[in-house]
This record gives structure tokens, C-alpha cells and sequence, in this order.
């Protein structure tokens, strides 16, 4: 299944013409690649919405001399101009007494400065986050990609204990540079972020970095990572102990899975992103560790590893169908050790759709 960039320049020409603007200069390159699969490092696109009939004709993905060949290649069905400065450039092509929007969160003072200068009979309308908006709700060619990135991740996890590579003795850093590899070697075309790999205290710190801390004999173990696949991401964490658990672990573990659980179950449309963050953090907060759970519930994942929408206590706004986000609730004693449990999932009428696969059982390795 290939993306349809063209239905979705579309929905973006609907968003623009119910705000009476004539056009959308799109500078974030996760963006352009949305809109366009366009993946090269300098880019900008004018993106037409004056008229449907010939809106493709006008809408110009600009590039430098370096991508020639690529943009041919990765956007054949738009006009490719070229030029370094490539949003400037676009700027300068406008037709005057247009009224153009730009993404105005990604965008600088100085740039929207210059732009001023160069087309001062221009309206220039800041509108952020437009794309972003989305971007939200993923087509299934988008979901097939996010499909694959959570099982690459879910085959390198499995492959990563089959093999023993989590034991005691080893550090932190070896057990990530392994997780990795797998990764890649199950399909993946990168690592989704840094890799989080904590033992024993430092499982108690939600972004610890790997370091050479040994893994040991009751230690808890946890793993966040995910692969990318097609520009796509996955985002999944699970918490081993090593080889005895003991009685405090097996409570904290359980507790913090009843409290994803909830979260899971709450995932919906039309669902309040702060009702859902409220199902599994009541459970926490209900066992008297509120203070404990340190962040939001979740956050949307696909072209980047955190994107809208962000579910947490303040978090405002509804699910949609078919907006991919995380669930990933976490308690965490100082000094001791903490749990988190992390899928990636999309949202569905029918109820949530699981991409992330492994066992969240508690599991002695």
C-alpha cells in the first residue's frame, strides 16, 4: 500500500479554505514529508488552496541542487522548484494581496522578518500546528508502517531473551547496543530514540541513559526502546526482574499494570485526553503512590516519536479514530527501583487496537 500524499494536500486545502487563506507555507520537514515523502534535509512547500480545480498544478515543493534527482523521484506528481533558499524562494513567487499562512510554532523572527521584506504586499497569517492536526489520525497505509516498526521491536525484545542477553553480570550499555542490533536486525530501519536500558535504583529514573551499572540478581530491568520503519515509530516499555522477584516488586508490578490496563480501556473517540490519563492514574493515586507517577499517560507517535496528542492531567482536547498513541503509566521509589508498562496503540470505535505485542505479565528472567 503506497501513502496518498495528494488526498492528504487535500484535507489540508479544506482546513485552509474554511479559514478564508489562500495558501500554507510548509517549512517543518516532518511535515513536508507528510505531505509530500519528500526526505531531504532542506525543503519548503506552498501548498495552494485558492481554487480546487488546478490547486495541485500551483502547490511547488522548493529544494536545492543537492536533491534534484531525489525530488524528481520521491515527488513526481508536484512542480519542484529549486533554490537554497528555498522558503524565500516560495515567499517571493506568491502573488501579492495574497494571504498566506505559515507554521508559525517552527518558524523564527528573523526568517518571518525576511519573508516581510521580500513580499511586503503579502499577508503573512501565522497558523501553527495545522499539520500537526493531521497528522494526528493515521491512514492505514500509516498504520501498516507503524504495524511493522512495533513488531520489529516486539521480535528484538523476544530474540534478546531467548538468547540470555538479559542476565546478571552484564551492563546497562551492552544490553542496549544488543536491543539495538536486534532491531535492526528484525526489520527495522533505525532506533526510534535513545534507548532506555535501567537496572536495579535506576529503573527508578523515568529517562535514565544507559551507563555501566552491572545488572544483578533481583534487580528490576527496564527496557524502553522502539524501532522505525518508513519514518514511522513504535514506543514500547516492559520491566523485568532478574531471576527472584520479591514481594514488593510483585505488588508494584501488578499495580502499575491494573493502572495501564485502565488506561487501555479508557482509549476511545471522543474520549477527553484527560479522562483517559485520569482512568489510570486514580488507580495509583487510589494505593496512595500519586506523587510517584511522575509524567503524563501518553502521547501520539508516528512520523515523530512524540507528537499530538499529548494525554495527560492538563492535556485538553478528544481522541479521534485512528490517532496512534502511547499508554504507559509509571511509579517510581528513589534510590529503589520503579515499573512502566508502555504499548503503542490506535484508536478504534471497536476499542483500541494493540501494536505492541509482548507479554505484559510479570515475567522473571
Amino acid at each position: 500500500m503506497a501513502a496518498d500524499h495528494g488526498s492528504r494536500r487535500a484535507a489540508l486545502r479544506a482546513a485552509l479554505a474554511s479559514r478564508d487563506l489562500d495558501a500554507l507555507l510548509v517549512t517543518n520537514l516532518t511535515n513536508i514529508r507528510y505531505l509530500t515523502g519528500f526526505t531531504g534535509s532542506n525543503a519548503a512547500l506552498l501548498v495552494d488552496a485558492t481554487d480546487v480545480e488546478g490547486a495541485e498544478e500551483r502547490t511547488v515543493i522548493c529544494t536545492d541542487g543537492r536533491y534534484l534527482t531525489q525530488v524528481g523521484e520521491q515527488v513526481p506528481d508536484l512542480r519542484a522548484q529549486i533554490a537554497r533558499s528555498s522558503a524565500a524562494a516560495l515567499i517571493e513567487s506568491v502573488q501579492s494581496t495574497s494571504t498566506v499562512a505559515f507554521e508559525s510554532h517552527v518558524v523564527t523572527v528573523d526568517e518571518f522578518s525576511a519573508w516581510s521584506l521580500l513580499a511586503p504586499d503579502v499577508r503573512l497569517d501565522p497558523v501553527p500546528g495545522l499539520v500537526e492536526e493531521l497528522r494526528m489520525v493515521k491512514d492505514e497505509h500509516e498504520v501498516e508502517l507503524l504495524r511493522a516498526a512495533c513488531a520489529a521491536a516486539d521480535s528484538a525484545l523476544a530474540e534478546l531473551i531467548s538468547r540470555g542477553g538479559l542476565r546478571p553480570g552484564r551492563t546497562e550499555k551492552e544490553v542496549c547496543r544488543e536491543l539495538e542490533a536486534l532491531m535492526l536486525d528484525n526489520g527495522a530501519d533505525g532506533i526510534s530514540f535513545e534507548t532506555i536500558v535501567a537496572t536495579g535504583a535506576n529503573s527508578a529514573i523515568p529517562h535514565h541513559r544507559p551507563t555501566k551499572t552491572v545488572l544483578g540478581s533481583g534487580d528490576f530491568v527496564k527496557l524502553d526502546f522502539g524501532a522505525q520503519v518508513g519514518g514511522y515509530h513504535s514506543d514500547m516499555t516492559r520491566t523485568y526482574v532478574l531471576e527472584r522477584a520479591a514481594d514488593w516488586q510483585r505488588d508494584l508490578y501488578a499495580l502499575v499494570q491494573r493502572s495501564q490496563q485502565a488506561g487501555r480501556e479508557a482509549l476511545r473517540p471522543g474520549a477527553e485526553v484527560s479522562e483517559v490519563d485520569g482512568a489510570a492514574r486514580r488507580i495509583i493515586e487510589d494505593a496512595g503512590y500519586g506523587e510517584l507517577f511522575l509524567h503524563g499517560l501518553g502521547h501520539g507517535v508516528g512520523l515523530e516519536i512524540h507528537e499530538a496528542p499529548g494525554i495527560g492531567k492538563l492535556g485538553t482536547g478528544t481522541l479521534l479514530e485512528g490517532a496512534t498513541v502511547t499508554v504507559e503509566p509509571g511509579v517510581y521509589f528513589s534510590g529503589r527501583g520503579g515499573v512502566r508498562i508502555e504499548d503503542t496503540l490506535v484508536v478504534r470505535e471497536r476499542g483500541p487496537e494493540l501494536l505492541t505485542l509482548t507479554t505484559k505479565e510479570l515475567t522473571v528472567v
